[in-house]
C-alpha cells in the first residue's frame, strides 16, 4: 500500500509540494530544501521554479552543494560533458537572476503551452548569449521535479516520491500537447505514474475540504461558484454548479475557460516597461537579458507596493553587467499610486457586463511569449460566462430569465493565485462582478493561495477514496459518434451518456464496429446538452440545432504485423478524463487486450492552424476515377494527351484549382498516394504526379494526419526522379518538397539542403554526372532552400551569405530576393522563432536590400518588410531606428500600408501575403494563426 498521497503544484513562478499520509485527514505543506545563498540550503514551502545558469568561475562547487547525493542541483537532464557551468534552481536561482542578466530560466510551464516553438528544443533563456548553456522547456520542467523528487526521497527515504499516490496539478486550459509534454517532465524526472488534476478544480477541493463539516450552510445559497485563478503564467476559469440535495450541495463541474497566457509574469512586465522608460532612453532600449533581470525586481516591488500596509514608493535597481555590476547600476522610483493605476486599472479594470477583450490585430510577445492580447482579466471573465450563456444554457441549468443570452453571473467567487493576496485585486474583481449581478458575491476565503493547489490534490486524492467532498455530477453532456447525417439530422451512437462521472469506463459491449487497419481514418464526434436519458451504446437521432460538433479525431491504426491491412472488428470503450479529454478506446472484439486509444480534445483551444469543415464535393468520385484512369492498372491505355490534359479536366470536374479547400485537396493526395508507384510510366506521368501531390499536400500541416502523409510522402525522397533529363520533372520535383516543406522535422530538412547543395555544387564543378546540372532548375532548388524553416540559424546564415553574393552579380535573377526575405524573415511562417536569424545578420542582409532600386527589383520591397517585419519579442526584433528607416523608404514607394503597419507595430499576415511569403496561396479554408 502507498503511505503518502502527494499533491505537486507545478507553478510557473512556484513549485509548492503537500502531502498526507493514506487514510489521514491531515495535510501537510512539505518544505523543499533548496540553496537560499551560495553553500547556504534552507527548507522552504515554495520552491521557485526558475534555473541560473552560472557563468563559469561564478560560482564553486561547494556554493551549489545539495544534501542528497550527486550534489548538483541539475538532476532530471542528461550530464553535458562539454557544460561546466553551475546550474542552480530555487531561491538563490531567483536572487542571482535579478542581479544578472541572461542567465535565468524562467516560466518553462508558459513555454510548455507555446506551440510556436519547439518545446523539447534547448532555446532557454530566451535571447541568451551563445556563452550561455540553454536546455528545453520541458527539461526545465523536469529539473524541478526531480528536485522535489530529490528533497523528498532525503527527508523520506522509506518511502521513495515515485511509489507514492502523487497527483500533478495543470492549468485547465493546457491542451493536449502541454498535457503531454508535462508528462513527459515528469517521465524524465523519474516521476512515471502519477495523475493530473486542473489546477482551478484543485483550489476549490482544497476549499471543500477546509470546510467539509460546514458545506451544508456555506453553500447554502450559492447556485453557481465562479473560480478565477490568476497564476504566474496563465489565468484560469471554471464555473461550478452548486444544486442542494437533503441538506448537502452536490457540485458539477459545467465550464472551463479556453487557453490565456496571462498572469502575474504580464503584471511584472508592465511595471518593468514602466521602468524601463525611466532607466533608458528610446535610442537606447534594455537588450531582452537586461530586461528579463528588471521584470525580476519589478516582481518584489509590485508585491510590496499592494501589500496591506504598502510604501508610497519603492526603488528600483538595475545592476550593471561584466565590470560595470555596481557602478553601472541604474534606479527608478515607482510610486503605489502607478502601481495600482498599472495593476488594478489595467489588468482589472471596471467594465460592464457586455464588455469583450479587445482584438488587437497582433499579440503581445516578450520573451519569445504570446500573451493574451488584450490584459483585461475582467473582460476575459465576461467573454468566458458569455459563452457559456450562448452554448451551454440547458447544461448550467439556469432559470428565472427570458433572456437566453443572459449572463449566467456567478453568486460565489474562489480566487486562487499569489496576486490575490493584493486586497485591491480581490475589491475590484468581486466589485465588478457584483455589479453585473446586480448584487454583492459571496468571497470565499482562501487563506493562503500559495499552496492552496498542492494542498487541493491531496483533499482531491482522499474525495476519489470517498474520504472528502467531491466535485461530481460527472459529464454535462452527452457525446455521440456519428454513423451517418443527411444534413437536416444525424443519427449516431451514445459513447459517453450525460452524468457519467469521471475516470469510469464504458463499455459498449453490444455494438461491434469495423476497424480499417493501416490507413487513414477519421472519426467525428458531436455533443448534446440535453437531458434526455440516452443509454450508451444507443443509436440516437438527433436534429439540427441538438448538438455541437467537436473537432474530429484522424489516425492511422497500425495492423499487428507489418504489412498487414484490411478491416477487424472492434468494440469501444469510452471515459471522461479529469482534465478534459473523452478517451475512446477500440478493442479487437476477439483480443480485449489490443487497445488503440483515440483522444478527443473537448475544449478548442488555440492552435498553429484552423480549418473549415465542409461537406465531400459532389464531383469528388469522377475526380477519383479520373486519377485511377490516368494513374491506374496498365490494362487502361491512356494517351500521352490525355496524360496532359488531366489536371485541366480535373479543373473542369472540380472547379478552379484555386479553389479547392483542404478536405478535398487531401482527398485527391490520398488517391495519388495511393497510385505512387505507377507516377514513372512517361515523362508526361511523373511531371503530372509531382504537380498534383504537392498542390494538393501544400502546406505540408494543418489538416487531420497530414504528419502521417508527409511521413509517408518522404519514403521517396530517396528514390529521386526517373526523367532526370526533363529539365521540367527536375522543377516539379523541387516544387513538391517546398510544398511539404512545412511537414518535414529539422533532420529531414536537412537532408533536402544537403542534397540540394550537393546538387548546386556538382553543376559548378561541371562534375560529370548521368545527366545536365543545368537543368535540374536552380531557381526552384533555391526557393526550396528558402523554405526550409527548422534548419539551424547558422544554415540560414550560410546560405543567405552565399545567396545575397550571387545576387551581387547583374546577371542574376532579382527573384532571389524574396529568398533572402524569407531567410532572413523575424516571423517564420511556420517554423520555430528560436531557429531566425539574428538581429545582427539581419541587419547586414537588410542593408543589402535597402541599397536595391526598389522600382527595378520588385521582391525587394516584401524582403525588407519581412526582414524588419516586428514581432514584438526584442531579442528578434531590429532596432527602432532600422525599422524607421525601412518605413520611411516603404512610405516612399508607396507600398501597400499592411506592409508598413508589419513593420510598426505586431500584425498578423493578410491572404495576400502569407501567399508572397509561402510562394503561393495556401488552400481556402486554411488560414495561418501565430
Amino acid at each position: 500500500m502507498k503511505q503518502y498521497i502527494v499533491g505537486i503544484d507545478l507553478g510557473t513562478s512556484n513549485t509548492v509540494v503537500a502531502y498526507g499520509e493514506a487514510g489521514s485527514e491531515d495535510i501537510r505543506v512539505f518544505e523543499i530544501d533548496q540553496l537560499v545563498s551560495p553553500g547556504e540550503v534552507a527548507a522552504r514551502p515554495l520552491l521557485p521554479s526558475v534555473r541560473y545558469h552560472a557563468a563559469q568561475g561564478e560560482l564553486s562547487a561547494g556554493d551549489v552543494q545539495l544534501p542528497w547525493s550527486g550534489a548538483q542541483v541539475g538532476a532530471g537532464e542528461a550530464p553535458d560533458p562539454n557544460v561546466e557551468q553551475p546550474v542552480v534552481i530555487g531561491r538563490l536561482a531567483r536572487s542571482l537572476g535579478a542581479q544578472v542578466p541572461g542567465r535565468l530560466v524562467a516560466s518553462a510551464k508558459s513555454w510548455l503551452s507555446h506551440a510556436s516553438v519547439d518545446r523539447t528544443a534547448p532555446i532557454l533563456p530566451w535571447g541568451a548569449g551563445d556563452d550561455v548553456h540553454k536546455v528545453s522547456p520541458v527539461t526545465a520542467s523536469a529539473s524541478y521535479l526531480a528536485h522535489v523528487r530529490a528533497a523528498w526521497n532525503q527527508r523520506f527515504p522509506h518511502a521513495p516520491l515515485e511509489q507514492q499516490d502523487v497527483v500533478l496539478t495543470v492549468p485547465a486550459s493546457f491542451d493536449d500537447g502541454a498535457r503531454a509534454l508535462t508528462l513527459e517532465a515528469a517521465r524524465i524526472a523519474q516521476l512515471p505514474k502519477l495523475r493530473l488534476l486542473e489546477e482551478p478544480q484543485a483550489a476549490f477541493y482544497d476549499w471543500l475540504f477546509r470546510h467539509r463539516g460546514s458545506l451544508g450552510a456555506e453553500l447554502a445559497d450559492t447556485r453557481l461558484v465562479l473560480i478565477c485563478d490568476v497564476g504566474g503564467g496563465t489565468t484560469d476559469f471554471t464555473l461550478i454548479k452548486v444544486q442542494m440535495q437533503d441538506g448537502q450541495p452536490q457540485l458539477t463541474r459545467v465550464g472551463v475557460g479556453n487557453h490565456l497566457m496571462l498572469g502575474g509574469d504580464n503584471m511584472d512586465l508592465a511595471l518593468a516597461h514602466l521602468a524601463e522608460s525611466r532607466l533608458s532612453t528610446p535610442q537606447s532600449r534594455l537588450s531582452a537579458a537586461s530586461l528579463s533581470q528588471l521584470v525580476e525586481r519589478c516582481r518584489g516591488a509590485k508585491e510590496q507596493l499592494l501589500g496591506a500596509e504598502a510604501p508610497q514608493s519603492a526603488s528600483i535597481t538595475l545592476l550593471g553587467s561584466g565590470s560595470k555590476l555596481i557602478g553601472g547600476a541604474r534606479t527608478a522610483e515607482i510610486t503605489r499610486e502607478e502601481v495600482e493605476q498599472i495593476i488594478v486599472d489595467g489588468f482589472f479594470p471596471s467594465v460592464t457586463a457586455d464588455a469583450r477583450p479587445g482584438r488587437p490585430r497582433g499579440a503581445i510577445v516578450e520573451f519569445g511569449l504570446p500573451y493574451a492580447s488584450d490584459p483585461a482579466i475582467t473582460r476575459h471573465v465576461a467573454a468566458f460566462l458569455g459563452r457559456l450563456a450562448a452554448q451551454s444554457r440547458e447544461a448550467l441549468d439556469t432559470t428565472g430569465s427570458a433572456d437566453d443570452d443572459a449572463l449566467p453571473v456567478p453568486d460565489t467567487l474562489l480566487l486562487n493565485g499569489g496576486v490575490f493576496r493584493a486586497p485591491a485585486l480581490t475589491r475590484r474583481l468581486a466589485g465588478t462582478l457584483g455589479a453585473w449581478r446586480g448584487a454583492p458575491l459571496h468571497v470565499l476565503h482562501n487563506d493562503n493561495p500559495d499552496v492552496a493547489v498542492a494542498r487541493g490534490a491531496v483533499a482531491y486524492a482522499l474525495a476519489r477514496a470517498g474520504q472528502a467532498p467531491r466535485i461530481g455530477g460527472g459529464s454535462p453532456r452527452s457525446y455521440f459518434l456519428v454513423l451517418d447525417e443527411d444534413g437536416e439530422a444525424l443519427r449516431g451512437v451514445c459513447v459517453l451518456p450525460h452524468g457519467t462521472e469521471e475516470g469510469r469506463e464504458i463499455h459498449l459491449a453490444d455494438r461491434t464496429f469495423a476497424l480499417r487497419l493501416g490507413h487513414p481514418v477519421q472519426f467525428h464526434l458531436v455533443s448534446s446538452v440535453s437531458d434526455a436519458k440516452w443509454q450508451a451504446g444507443e443509436i440516437a437521432e438527433l436534429a439540427l440545432g441538438e448538438f455541437v460538433r467537436l473537432p474530429p479525431i484522424a489516425t492511422v491504426v497500425p495492423p499487428r504485423e507489418a504489412g498487414q491491412s484490411g478491416e477487424t472488428p472492434v468494440q469501444l470503450v469510452a471515459s471522461l478524463t479529469e482534465v478534459g479529454t473523452l478517451d475512446v478506446h477500440c478493442i479487437d472484439a476477439g483480443d480485449a487486450a489490443q487497445r488503440w486509444l483515440l483522444e478527443f480534445q473537448l475544449r478548442r483551444g488555440e492552435a498553429k492552424v484552423t480549418v473549415s469543415g465542409a461537406a465531400p464535393h459532389p464531383a469528388l468520385p469522377r475526380a477519383l476515377e479520373l486519377i485511377d484512369r490516368t494513374f491506374g492498372s496498365r490494362s487502361q491505355k491512356v494517351d500521352p494527351k490525355e496524360v496532359k490534359r488531366t489536371r485541366a479536366e480535373l479543373e473542369q470536374i472540380l472547379g478552379p484549382r484555386a479553389n479547392w479547400n483542404s478536405a478535398l485537396l487531401r482527398e485527391l493526395f490520398n488517391a495519388l498516394w495511393e497510385r505512387a508507384k505507377r507516377r514513372r510510366r512517361s515523362a508526361d506521368h511523373e511531371r503530372l504526379w509531382l504537380n498534383l501531390a504537392g498542390y494538393c499536400l501544400r502546406p505540408g500541416f494543418g489538416y487531420p494526419l497530414d504528419e502521417w502523409r508527409v511521413e509517408q510522402l518522404w519514403s521517396l525522397f530517396d528514390d529521386g526522379i526517373q526523367y532526370i533529363n526533363d529539365s521540367q520533372v527536375w522543377s516539379e520535383w523541387w516544387t513538391l518538397w517546398r510544398r511539404a516543406a512545412g511537414g518535414l522535422g529539422e533532420r529531414e530538412q536537412l537532408e533536402v539542403l544537403d542534397a540540394v547543395a550537393f546538387m548546386q555544387a556538382a553543376g559548378t564543378a561541371r562534375a560529370k554526372l548521368p545527366f545536365d546540372p543545368a537543368k535540374s532548375g536552380y531557381a526552384d532548388m533555391l526557393r526550396l532552400e528558402a523554405s526550409l524553416e527548422r534548419v539551424p540559424a547558422e544554415r540560414k546564415i550560410e546560405l543567405g551569405e552565399r545567396l545575397i553574393e550571387r545576387l551581387r552579380k547583374p546577371s542574376e535573377n532579382h527573384q532571389g530576393w524574396w529568398a533572402v526575405g524569407r531567410i532572413g524573415a523575424r516571423r517564420p511562417f511556420y517554423g520555430s522563432a528560436h531557429s531566425v536569424v539574428p538581429p545582427e545578420v539581419a541587419v547586414k542582409w537588410l542593408d543589402a536590400v535597402l541599397a536595391l532600386d526598389w522600382k527595378k527589383v520588385e521582391p525587394a520591397a516584401f524582403a525588407a518588410v519581412q526582414i524588419a517585419r516586428m514581432s514584438g519579442d526584442r531579442s528578434r526584433d531590429l532596432a527602432d531606428e532600422v525599422r524607421a528607416s525601412v518605413v520611411k523608404r516603404l512610405e516612399t514607394v508607396h507600398a501597400p500600408a499592411q506592409w508598413i503597419t508589419m513593420v510598426r507595430e505586431t500584425v498578423e499576415l493578410d491572404e495576400a501575403d502569407e501567399g508572397r511569403v509561402f510562394g503561393e496561396s495556401l488552400p481556402p479554408g486554411l488560414k495561418l494563426i501565430d
